[in-house]
């Protein structure tokens, strides 16, 4: 692969047309007017998860004053959004900043490989919907491309799936003929894929019940925030959404801090919660007790309380055993209880893929990503030119995505200022390392072996805290642990090598 092969030079390629990509873009031509930019994108249309995902109830499990951009205010009512209200609002981000012409659909992302004699990157990108090859250079790689597979989610292997008459759907892979109406649905899952879909397929299924393992914290949440509402009547879209948003922020950190601190205590609070919102002789102890504190992983948030309603006038039910064996009828239990189902919907889970799956080569060396180190949670040891978007887990994710998009930029702004053309962080190799992400999520601890590292302290720590990552923003754009390169110490040592 080379760059004479090449049909065109940016400044910035943007890899994913998501929530992270488009925010990228924004902050880029607004701070970096002069830099040329392309966002890559290889599915036919913007909106990464809003748009791929097609299952039944689709809805953001964050509040849209956090998990919206700062620069653009969310309008809608809804605080907690269906997924064609949040890609509006993305089309209408595209729309209002010129961004859509900067997008190149069936642009998949599968190689990059960066010369240091250049200073750029040679991306290799797969049209999907031709099947052909083509390569752009680059200067820079920003990956908004999320971290889990777009391709394929995770489906443990059942024993007997062969056997089952009925249909077996994927919520990644939902088709969009599938008519559930007066079927039998058994939901296998417990995070907030399932949450989401239990209440939704209730009301036009037969029956909906939602097969379990492990219990998930649930809480109500109200889909309109008053306070929100009435700030935006009163201040403006402007300010009452900035004010909005710094109330809901405040609040998810009071939240999560108090389950942190106070596990047993806020255990009990959500257990009062739920029992209240489910008839008296509800399990709740069997079916919303976790094995592990608050917030270890993450809360699932049901709006108005959809799931607790549908459990409690019948149209659903929920079942917490495991899995035998899938039978010709439906799913045999352990417990020797059988679940009849004309259809089985296996909401269990993600499969995580950093950098959109992209395979790196650094002057020939194909890069390992364990062996790779985060650096103020958005550029990697070692590797040239490249910075990555990856939000928060603990809060909405576009909190983290803002700050990562205006460091980046300030980053451009310094190294264009002294003449740089290449930065890469330089990790000490005796450094104590951990896992790239702090989370007990099944799907974070199936892929933590292939994922970078991060260090125990700052700049190396892959904050989840968003005040933490407000004070990083004061602190200098360049530090000790990054090393820079430009045109005229190239050339110093290449003359040095001849001599």
């Amino acid at each position: 692969m080379t760059a004479n092969t090449a049909t065109d030079h940016f400044d910035v390629l943007i890899v994913g047309a998501g929530i992270s990509g488009i925010g990228a873009a924004r902050y880029l031509k607004t701070k970096q007017p002069n830099k040329s930019f392309a966002i890559l994108e290889g599915r036919a249309n913007f909106g990464g998860t809003w748009d791929m995902f097609k299952y039944p109830g689709l809805r953001s499990d964050s509040d849209l004053h956090t998990f919206g951009y700062e620069f653009k205010p969310w309008k809608d009512k809804d605080a907690i959004a269906s997924a064609s209200k949040i890609m509006s609002y993305l089309g209408e981000t595209l729309d209002e900043n010129g961004l859509a012409s900067h997008i190149r659909y069936h642009h998949k992302v599968v190689r990059a490989e960066w010369s240091s004699a250049t200073a750029r990157w040679t991306v290799e990108i797969e049209r999907t919907d031709t099947g052909e090859r083509t390569f752009i250079t680059s200067s820079w790689i920003f990956s908004g491309a999320g971290y889990y597979n777009y391709d394929e989610g995770f489906t443990p292997n059942f024993e007997g799936r062969e056997r089952f008459e009925g249909t077996i759907v994927h919520p990644q892979h939902w088709p969009e003929d599938l008519d559930y109406t007066g079927k039998r649905v058994v939901v296998i899952g417990s995070g907030a894929t399932a949450v989401t879909l239990v209440p939704s397929m209730a009301p036009t299924a037969a029956h909906v019940t939602m097969l379990q393992r492990t219990p998930t914290y649930v809480m109500p949440v109200p889909r309109q925030d008053p306070f929100a509402n009435i700030a935006n009547r009163l201040l403006g879209d402007k300010l009452g959404y900035a004010v909005a948003r710094r109330k809901n922020i405040l609040q998810q950190k009071y939240v999560y801090d108090f389950a942190q601190t106070f596990p047993g205590l806020a255990r009990k609070i959500i257990r009062t919660v739920n029992a209240s919102m489910l008839p008296s002789d509800f399990p709740v102890d069997e079916h919303f007790n976790p094995p592990y504190n608050p917030w270890d992983q993450r809360l699932c948030a049901v709006p108005s309380g959809d799931l607790f309603k549908a459990l409690s006038n019948g149209s659903a039910s929920m079942v917490t055993d495991r899995i035998k064996t899938f039978t010709e009828k439906g799913i045999l239990l352990e417990s020797g209880r059988e679940l009849e189902a004309d259809i089985i919907v296996t909401a269990t889970g993600l499969n995580i893929q950093i950098l959109g799956g992209i395979e790196l080569h650094v002057d020939g060396r194909k890069v390992n990503n364990p062996d790779l180190v985060a650096y103020r949670g958005t550029l990697l040891s070692g590797v040239p030119n490249l910075a990555m978007a990856i939000g928060y887990t603990n809060s909405s994710w576009t909190l983290k995505i803002g700050m990562l998009c205006e460091y980046f930029c300030d980053l451009l702004e310094h190294m264009d200022k002294n003449g740089y053309d290449t930065v890469w962080p330089v990790a000490d190799p005796d450094m104590e390392t951990r896992p790239l992400l702090d989370f007990e999520a099944g799907y974070v601890m199936r892929a933590l072996e292939k994922l970078p590292k991060q260090g125990t302290a700052k700049p190396w720590k892959m904050s989840m805290s968003y005040f933490d990552d407000k004070k990083m923003q004061n602190a200098p754009t360049v530090d000790e642990h990054l090393s820079f390169s430009s045109p005229s110490r190239r050339q110093q040592r290449n003359l040095a090598k001849v001599s």
